[in-house]
């Protein structure tokens, strides 16, 4: 039975949970924006501090989102999550934020349909641009991680014979210009640390482990800096 700390940081979305043999025992989420420099280990500390959690010390792994998403988000939540493991000489474990924010949706009870259901979650890349891929039921990945301008036509071969559900922060975006009667869209999902619990438990008995010392986010985009104009009298 693994016992596991998990981290999520690559959206506005701070969360932390501790599992037990891919059972969520207590989690702790912030939705507060640019606040995970200051609350991360806040909440870590405030987590271990709960009666039905153990001492941190204790844990057998630690699970941390990889990306893609917020690229300040993942530095702080990796960079976090690799100093816990080398101060406890624990075994790091890395899960991509689209299987993440997946998760709980191809375990929901869905209506039946004449076509088969996938779904493809939606990340804010700024503009119309989102990270997504596209899984089919079983949490199987069948379009990989890409970045995409989004258009009546980014989806149309996965509308066409599919029904699709769409979901994530950047799924808003995306309604007025998806206008599909093959696409449902979910709002308010957000990837969780809670949702890594199934997957770290996996990946733990896989031991599917990262090198600690040099294990680096996915930001799949380039970081590109902004400095204001200066005004010109």
């Amino acid at each position: 039975m693994a016992k596991i700390l998990s981290i999520e940081t690559s959206t506005g979305v701070c969360s932390v949970a501790y599992s037990e043999n891919g059972e969520v025992v207590a989690s702790k989420e912030l939705y507060q924006i640019n606040s995970h420099a200051s609350n991360l280990t806040v909440l870590i500390e405030e987590l271990f501090a709960q009666n039905n959690t153990p001492d941190m010390k204790d844990i057998d792994a630690v699970a941390v989102s990889s990306g893609p998403g917020s690229y300040t988000g993942l530095r702080i939540g990796v960079s976090t999550a690799k100093g816990i493991c080398y101060a406890l000489n624990k075994p790091v474990i890395a899960i991509d934020s689209m299987h993440i924010l997946t998760q709980p949706l191809v375990n929901k009870e869905w209506e039946k349909s004449e076509l088969p259901t996938v779904f493809c979650p939606l990340m804010d890349a700024r503009r119309m641009e989102v990270y997504t891929a596209v899984f089919d039921s079983d949490l199987n990945i069948i379009e990989e991680i890409s970045a995409k301008i989004v258009d009546e036509e980014t989806f149309l071969k996965w509308l066409s014979v599919n029904r699709v559900v769409f979901f994530g922060n950047g799924a808003d975006k995306c309604k007025e210009v998806i206008q599909h009667e093959n696409a449902i869209f979910v709002d308010d999902c957000h990837p969780l640390a809670k949702n890594l619990a199934p997957l770290a438990e996996q990946y733990f008995a896989e031991e599917k482990f990262e090198d600690v010392a040099y294990f680096e986010p996915f930001y799949l985009k380039d970081f590109v800096a902004t400095t204001p104009k200066k005004k010109v009298l």
